[in-house]
């Protein structure tokens, strides 16, 4: 009889699904010069510099001349990536801005706070390496739902016109100082969050709206 109940408890075990991990948040580099930014954006995982080592970097080496003087901080790095069917793992492109190409690359969560990327990154990734979490994970962008949903907002008359003077509403979800439940608390190099929410950076809005 023990030995059924037994039995029974490991069948149910091994049944059980296991908990899919999630590979929003921000994530620093092994080698500790950049913080990525990954959110879901309408549907597929995006990513962006967040967070540099030495601010003020540019994307010199992009063949396309009006982006070579873009900085690197909000610069989309994983594009457009897809799950995988029946694995946690995402395939898209990754862009080097070493020399302004794109590659296919997958980003696969090894656990809560490790996420695997296979690609080349800005020159310090080619190949593989591991990623460590900084903050996350992030929920999707409420910009998702309001471009399916939201009538386009019309010109307010002089009547209810907001005062000059009014301060500029906060950047939604996204930010490392979000204080999303179960959100590491960020360190000094990113008390300050200057990307917010990635998938309103116009070269993500533009691709995915």
């Amino acid at each position: 009889m023990r030995s059924a109940v037994y039995s029974g408890l490991f069948l149910a075990t091994s049944l059980a699904p296991a908990l899919a991990l999630d590979p929003t948040g921000d994530w620093k580099v092994a080698d500790g010069v950049a913080d990525i930014r990954v959110q879901q954006c309408n549907g597929s995982m995006w990513g962006a510099v967040v967070w540099e080592q030495t601010p003020g970097g540019r994307d010199t080496h992009n063949p396309d001349v009006s982006k070579q003087n873009r900085p690197t901080l909000g610069m989309p790095i994983l594009i457009d990536m897809k799950k995988k069917a029946g694995v946690d793992q995402w395939e898209g492109q990754v862009y080097n801005a070493k020399d302004g190409q794109y590659y296919s690359s997958t980003i696969k969560p090894i656990d809560p706070d490790h996420l695997e990327i296979q690609g080349c990154v800005l020159g310090f990734l080619c190949g593989g390496e591991t990623w460590t979490r900084v903050a996350g994970p992030i929920p999707s962008s409420p910009a998702n739902s309001m471009a399916k949903s939201s009538p386009k907002a019309t010109a307010p008359s002089s009547k209810t016109a907001a005062p000059k003077n009014m301060a500029a509403a906060p950047r939604t979800t996204g930010s490392v100082n979000a204080g999303v439940k179960g959100q590491k608390p960020p360190n000094s190099a990113q008390s300050t969050d200057q990307v917010g929410d990635i998938c309103l950076l116009p070269d993500i809005a533009g691709f995915t709206h």
